[in-house]
């Protein structure tokens, strides 16, 4: 099914780990039928803590609760942790779980990198935030500054859709709790909401297609606040064309990086882009893990994807692109006093230091990340593979069990 635009929708921004937290967590705790959740990262931190007691507090109201963690990002996650909820009832899936070789994670791309929480079908987070400390203030400098948004409405039937499909992948996981007629919602706001996502399947290029509908269609600003930017040639290439027909066009970016040769791949971009008019900041407050944009005053997008060839074109991936004028200008206000208060702008002179040894990089590593999917295609990721998520002794002893479910559904 291509992204479909559905009207009559509630949409609240969340920034930071601050709003984020408290009003999922209040929404799992109040689940009385379904809670389906998936995220790239659970750390057994304070908030992986909390979330926890939440699950566990659903499952005890009578929810159905499933969650499903990346075997990448959630790989540490602790045994008394997953026993915990297995003994609330809260089944854990791994997402393309790998062996390690060496005491290495091997699972490097591919991953299930969308962060999507979906409460008995009235209501959806979606976004960039993950369930750890680092997305709160007092974790200290290296904090992450992110962003989610919280929806009712029409949209939630197709958020929960999505989601339904990836768990019922899961060995032995047959019929789901539908309690979201599709599309039948009753509507609770203005604001029309498209669900883009990004898969290995019928998906792979729906996010990427939206943003470059979204920038030809630019009349007057766009504002692109990415942690990773490191775009495709048509991405790229629409961007300098809107900025030379007059639209001003703000990319907001990584200066205090979480992982600085990110950081030095998206610069070797900078002068390709200034000279056609498109300001730049680095973000130099603390991390930026943001994926979000504005396209003139009525289009914003908000979700999990960053612009870079992990998340456009080999991650599982969820953005909400939403049309409302209200959400807009409040996206533009914050990320505008972001930009003022907390960003360095990136002149030309500054761009350009260290051109004739920039310059070959830029065009070596721009083309190698250019075909870099493909490279990696070989691996065996395209069918995702889910496993449970269990403490090592249940583990053991559930390995049977899990084999022949396994092998029942390849027949």
């Amino acid at each position: 099914m291509k992204p479909v635009w559905r009207e009559g929708n509630d949409v609240e921004l969340l920034i930071n780990g601050e709003a984020f937290y408290p009003a999922v967590f209040e929404a799992i705790r109040q689940a009385r039928q379904e809670v389906l959740l998936e995220t790239f990262i659970i750390f057994d931190d304070d908030v992986g803590q909390e979330l926890k007691s939440a699950l566990i507090e659903a499952a005890n109201n009578g929810a159905h609760v499933e969650v499903m963690v990346d075997g990448y990002g959630t790989a540490e996650i602790g045994d008394d942790y997953l026993a915990e909820l297995a003994s609330a009832g809260v089944t854990v899936h791994m997402f393309d779980p790998r062996p390690r070789i060496l005491g290495y994670r091997t699972n490097l791309f591919r991953r299930l990198h969308r962060k999507i929480v979906v409460i008995d079908g009235t209501e959806a987070f979606v976004g960039g935030i993950n369930f750890s400390c680092d997305h709160l203030a007092a974790f200290g400098p290296k904090t992450k500054q992110d962003y989610a948004v919280r929806v009712r409405g029409p949209i939630v039937a197709d958020i929960h859709e999505t989601s339904s499909k990836l768990f019922e992948q899961a060995p032995g996981n047959e019929a789901r709790l539908k309690v979201a007629p599709p599309h039948q919602q009753r509507r609770s706001g203005t604001a029309s909401i498209q669900l883009a996502v990004r898969d290995n399947d019928h998906h792979k290029s729906d996010i990427e297609k939206e943003y470059l509908k979204a920038i030809r269609s630019a009349s007057r600003r766009i504002v692109i606040a990415n942690a990773y930017f490191y775009p495709g040639y048509r991405l790229l290439r629409e961007l300098r064309r809107a900025a030379r027909r007059g639209v001003k066009v703000t990319l907001i970016l990584q200066g205090e990086p979480d992982m600085p040769w990110v950081r030095a791949a998206g610069q070797l971009l900078y002068g390709y882009l200034i000279k056609d008019g498109i300001v730049i900041h680095e973000y130099c407050r603390r991390p930026l893990h943001g994926k979000v944009a504005l396209v003139d005053s009525e289009w914003s997008t908000v979700g999990s994807s960053n612009l870079d060839p992990l998340s456009l074109s080999l991650n599982l991936e969820a953005n909400l692109n939403i049309r409302d004028a209200a959400f807009n200008q409040q996206l533009y206000k914050h990320l505008e006093e972001l930009a003022a208060a907390q960003c360095q702008e990136i002149t030309h002179e500054k761009a350009q230091r260290g051109y004739w040894w920039r310059a070959p990089l830029s065009y070596l590593g721009y083309h190698f990340t250019r075909h870099f999917p493909s490279l990696v295609g070989f691996l065996p990721a395209h069918t995702p593979r889910l496993k449970p998520a269990l403490p090592l002794e249940a583990e053991r002893e559930g390995d049977l069990t899990t084999l022949e479910l396994e092998q029942e559904k390849a027949q």
